[in-house]
């Protein structure tokens, strides 16, 4: 009996060390994500899932430890996700566009940083034909910022983040600079990516929760997108 305790001990301490372990790891190395709306489309699609590297974002290079790892700091391309700076609850995920001490600048939706266009072709979508007019009195202020802001000089200490889906984004634009603090890693790939109903997270019920379970893993075969599994995110 007492052999059979010692067992069960044992089995248990391996259970909260693994639990321990993959709690570490979620912190500070590794965490998942996915993408419940369209703000990085066509980077990222609602229902994908991400691995999103939390080790990289380590201490700077001139300190012991950046020297020995491989740590770096934010840059300019990154795809980061973030804490809300308007909800620091809510995880959210963006393109770093402004480095501190840059100014940025969006004239008729094209952006502009230190004063040279930038050529986002390549990941940047507009999909919204109008043009709304750089009038300070304008009805909808929040409908000009979107394609009229600026020039504004990101500060020290924070980044100017935006969505790949620049019609269809709240980002910088709207809530201000991103503090570094609320950093919380770089999106690295897309490990599963689901083209059914994706909860957005809000307001969800139990019996909710178990319906999109239920949903999920009977289209799983049908719905999952298998082309873009495995696939790095740049």
């Amino acid at each position: 009996m007492a052999e059979q305790r010692s067992i069960w001990r044992e089995y248990a301490e391996a259970l909260i060390i693994a639990a321990i372990f993959l709690r570490f790891t979620q912190v500070f190395v590794v965490q998942t994500f996915y993408i419940p709306s369209g703000s990085m489309e066509n980077t990222l699609l609602v229902g994908d899932h991400l691995f999103v590297n939390r080790f990289i974002y380590g201490p700077k290079a001139t300190e012991p430890e950046g020297k020995l790892l491989p740590f770096r700091g934010v840059q300019r391309g990154d795809i980061v996700v973030f804490r809300s700076p308007e909800n620091p609850k809510i995880d959210v995920v963006k393109r770093c566009v402004g480095m501190p001490g840059d100014e940025i600048d969006v004239v008729d939706k094209a952006l502009y940083i230190n004063g040279k266009a930038v050529d986002d072709v390549s990941y940047a979508i507009h999909r919204d034909t109008t043009l709304f007019p750089d009038r300070p009195f304008y009805p909808d202020p929040r409908a000009r910022m979107r394609d009229q802001f600026g020039p504004t000089t990101v500060p020290p200490g924070h980044f100017f983040c935006m969505g790949d889906n620049r019609d269809n984004s709240y980002d910088s634009r709207f809530w201000g600079p991103l503090p570094a603090h609320l950093v919380k890693g770089r999106a690295l790939f897309i490990y599963w990516s689901y083209g059914g109903r994706t909860s957005d997270g809000q307001g969800e019920t139990v019996v909710t929760k178990v319906r999109d379970l239920a949903e999920t893993a009977l289209g799983f075969f049908s719905q999952t997108r298998w082309e873009r599994t495995f696939h790095l995110i740049r």
